[in-house]
């Protein structure tokens, strides 16, 4: 279970430089990983040419043993002729089930919004069921972009270490955010996009906590929280790694 980039460039047609160059990186086995990059560094445009949506205009990508690469984002809509619990049940996959639809409406805090039209939904909610959406579908490799928008913080942690409990082990998840605290937390290793202009070449890996559910319920390590988000930073901003890693 492996994808790999070698010298990834891309540019708008209308845009005058190019939008990154030359970028490489490697993700190797399941786990729950980052990308973090400030605004309009090309984080989404990297994931949909992961996900096959966009050709890259230079370099290519390798992937092995990854048959199902779903890519979801925050303005994604469900049907409108349905309730929200009657799409969701129809997209279940067979490697899931109707319990785990459930369980995933529960502990998202969609219960009580089931039998509702999508549009009626808050901005929150909505986000919450559409990632609940590909949660039951069949995938290796689930690319996550900006999914949790406009939900409050203590609902992303605990729905950050839900999928990550739950998928972690055999799945790649692949979370882009602009939330450096959560980023930091729950990722295994975090790429970061330095900002436009810094640097060409690898994206910049630093190593996360890779908290779990368990560890995060009586987590008091404040001080490697805080460390890990100053390299992090550090690296968007500078192109530097600040660990010396490759």
């Amino acid at each position: 279970m492996e994808i790999s980039a070698q010298n990834i460039s891309f540019g708008y047609r209308e845009a005058e430089y190019p939008l990154f160059e030359n970028i490489s990186f490697r993700i190797s086995g399941p786990g729950f990983y980052s990308l973090f990059g400030f605004s309009g560094c090309g984080k989404s445009t990297l994931a949909r040419i992961i996900a096959g949506f966009l050709e890259p205009g230079a370099g290519s990508i390798s992937i092995t043993n990854l048959d199902n690469i779903l890519l979801t984002y925050n303005t994604e809509r469900l049907p409108g002729w349905l309730s929200v619990g009657e799409h969701l049940a129809k997209v279940v996959s067979p490697r899931s089930s109707r319990a785990e639809l459930d369980y995933f409406v529960s502990e998202f805090g969609l219960s009580d919004y089931v039998n509702k039209k999508f549009f009626r939904l808050s901005m929150g909610q909505k986000n919450r069921a559409n990632l609940i959406r590909y949660l039951v579908q069949d995938f290796d490799m689930l690319i996550c972009d900006e999914v949790l928008a406009n939900v409050d913080e203590p609902s992303r942690n605990h729905i950050l270490a839900v999928i990550k409990e739950r998928f972690g082990k055999d799945t790649i998840l692949f979370y882009i955010s602009h939330n450096v605290e959560e980023v930091c937390l729950y990722s295994k290793k975090i790429f970061v996009i330095p900002a436009y202009g810094v640097t060409k070449g690898r994206l910049v890996e630093i190593k996360g906590l890779d908290t779990t559910k368990k560890q995060k319920e009586g987590y008091g390590s404040e001080k490697a929280l805080q460390a890990t988000i100053l390299k992090v930073l550090k690296a968007a901003s500078t192109g530097q790694n600040p660990e010396g890693e490759t």
